[in-house]
């Protein structure tokens, strides 16, 4: 039996009760976007969580191909009725038993969908206001890549970010230097040098950080780098957005007092949309 908000009940063999990553955190996953039937950037998404399986000691199951993936996702996607575009979030945790110490490194999946109104990546430019959040820091480790069910830090910083009126916040590692912001992996731009936090930092490996990255290289006249960004050196850039695969590419208006231009997220985002039309 089980105490759950002053009732006692019986304590079922369930996602939540049994399950470790609600537990201990002991889960990865990964979120992803559908366009007609099609999982955007599959590829990179299942290498990911191929890897992070192996970060995190995962047994990865044989028939754990990019194909049954793909199937499985998709399955929920038209049983869902959302085919045309959703979002789709895949969370693989280990199996229940034992404490910190699992008994077993074996996994089950989870995978959820919903709708979204948009299939092209659209450019948000209203008002998109952010600061640091300084309460807690990213450590500078592998962990820190990958996208584990313990998300405290971006919790927090969410609601700090409401509290105070901001769009969102960003987050700094334990060097006090810039890493990403709550949800997704930032840009600066200054002149015609396009600058983003290298993984060492302790960002995300985000997978649209990749696809930006890879397109920004071909315009002709930018300069593409992966350096380390102090918060003083916000303050000096002539764009700032942040990327993730349902968004897109966000352009941040303002950090303290200063306002920002969106020219370069402007063309990524064209540059991008072309890209998924041609594949």
């Amino acid at each position: 039996m089980i105490n759950f908000n002053g009732n006692i009940a019986a304590q079922d063999d369930n996602l939540l009760t049994q399950n470790r990553a609600f537990l201990y955190g002991d889960g990865v996953f990964e979120t992803l976007k559908i366009v007609n039937s099609k999982v955007l950037f599959i590829e990179d998404h299942y290498f990911r969580l191929m890897a992070s399986m192996r970060v995190v000691r995962m047994e990865i199951p044989m028939n754990f191909t990019m194909e049954f993936f793909e199937e499985e996702i998709l399955k929920v996607v038209r049983e869902n009725g959302i085919s045309a575009s959703a979002r789709a979030r895949i969370t693989v945790f280990r199996n229940d038993g034992g404490l910190y110490l699992p008994k077993t490194n074996e996994v089950s999946y989870l995978i959820q969908a919903i709708a979204l109104e948009n299939k092209s990546y659209a450019q948000n430019t209203g008002e998109y206001e952010v600061d640091l959040y300084k309460d807690f820091y990213v450590t500078k480790q592998l962990l820190s890549s990958i996208k584990t069910t313990n998300k405290m830090i971006n919790v927090t910083g969410s609601i700090f970010a409401h509290e105070n009126g901001l769009q969102n916040c960003i987050l700094l590692n334990d060097s006090k230097n810039v890493v990403e912001a709550l949800q997704g992996n930032l840009f600066m731009v200054v002149g015609k040098k396009l600058i983003t936090p290298p993984v060492s930092e302790g960002c995300l490996n985000g997978i649209m950080r990749k696809q930006i990255l890879a397109l920004a290289k071909k315009i002709e006249g930018i300069e593409v780098t992966e350096e380390i960004i102090s918060p003083f050196d916000l303050q000096k850039a002539d764009e700032l957005f942040l990327t993730n695969v349902i968004t897109g590419i966000q352009s941040i208006s303002k950090y303290r007092k200063k306002d920002f231009t969106s020219t370069l997220a402007s063309l990524l985002v064209e540059k991008l949309n072309e890209s998924i039309s041609e594949n």
